[in-house]
């Protein structure tokens, strides 16, 4: 079997760090980390790519490589204060992932795997209604809309010139290092504040970092996984009221909870302007990962529990 090497883009940030550590440990793959700058060393073969845009030039980065997995990105901003959010999202994760798709296929790479977001799928399932990866998108914001814009170019390219797309949808990611929303709760349990959130009993899917992981090194070489979809998640689903109590599990200190009905509190949140907080933290959003585990075997290695106790670990001792 002909060697497979792989060109990954994102390396230095939360996801792709953890990614090109995993595959050097392994060994199964030989890897080029794209960087923008050589002292963002991450895997001990770095390239330099200073931007990812339409004009970008990947010859270089290319050269000798088999498979791209493409999780560089505009990361999704709560509150972008920009004129036109989704022409800035557009720039990079439309047009800059459709540049680089096109060079490789172009080069004769075999596969380009694309992290996308379950933001393509939309922002909340009815309880016990998972998504699937054969739903029709429903994106609500400039963010999720650039990515299915990418999902569609890339299919395109695929059917076009024969290199094999797979496309991975991740929920919320949490691991070593996890920042935003969720490293903001962690304070707050830290805290030990009393939160309002002990008695909601919505189901929300999350993936460990490691499961996102596995799941990604898992389609880098799988037949089985060329030209599909699939949803990453830990296949197991937990209330915000689960979810903040396994965190004060996982790091020694019980969360306070108090039990006020989710009804109220979405009747404040509105009349505080905080309705999209509330869904994040009231609603449901599922995702199924059945279609991953038929195609490909695949079971996430780590259990909620243990994803969360990673939190609390430091990256290098993972």
């Amino acid at each position: 079997m002909d060697p497979v090497n792989v060109l990954l883009t994102g390396a230095t940030g939360f996801v792709g760090k953890r990614l090109a550590r995993q595959v050097d440990e392994q060994g199964d793959f030989k890897l080029t980390c794209a960087v923008r700058r050589l002292d963002s060393a991450v895997c001990g073969n770095e390239v330099v790519v200073k931007e990812l845009s339409e004009e970008t030039d990947w010859c270089e980065a290319l050269a000798g490589q088999t498979t791209v997995v493409h999780i560089a990105a505009r990361a999704h901003i709560m509150k972008d204060e920009l004129p036109d959010p989704l022409a800035e999202y557009r720039k990079v994760n439309v047009e800059g992932t459709l540049n680089l798709a096109r060079q490789a296929a172009k080069a004769g790479l075999s596969r380009f795997i694309y992290i996308s977001s379950i933001k393509v799928n939309g922002e909340q399932t009815s309880l016990g209604k998972p998504f699937t990866a054969e739903d029709v998108p429903a994106p609500e914001d400039p963010y999720g809309v650039s990515k299915l814009e990418a999902e569609t170019g890339l299919h395109e390219i695929a059917s076009e010139t024969g290199m094999e797309v797979v496309i991975i949808r991740p929920p919320l990611v949490y691991g070593p290092g996890v920042k935003g929303n969720f490293a903001s709760m962690i304070k707050l349990v830290e805290k030990g504040l009393p939160l309002p959130l002990g008695a909601i009993h919505n189901k929300r899917s999350l993936v460990a970092l490691d499961n996102l992981v596995d799941l990604i090194i898992t389609c880098i070489d799988h037949p089985a996984a060329a030209n599909q979809v699939f949803l990453a998640g830990d296949g197991q689903d937990v209330s915000t009221t689960e979810l903040l109590r396994g965190v004060g599990r996982a790091m020694g200190k019980p969360a306070r909870l108090i039990p006020v009905p989710a009804g109220m509190l979405t009747f404040g949140a509105g009349l505080l302007g905080k309705k999209a907080v509330a869904q994040r933290l009231l609603g449901s959003l599922q995702v199924d990962i059945s279609k991953a585990r038929n195609l490909l075997g695949w079971e996430p290695p780590l259990s909620v529990e243990d994803g969360l106790r990673r939190c609390f670990v430091s990256e290098n001792e993972c």
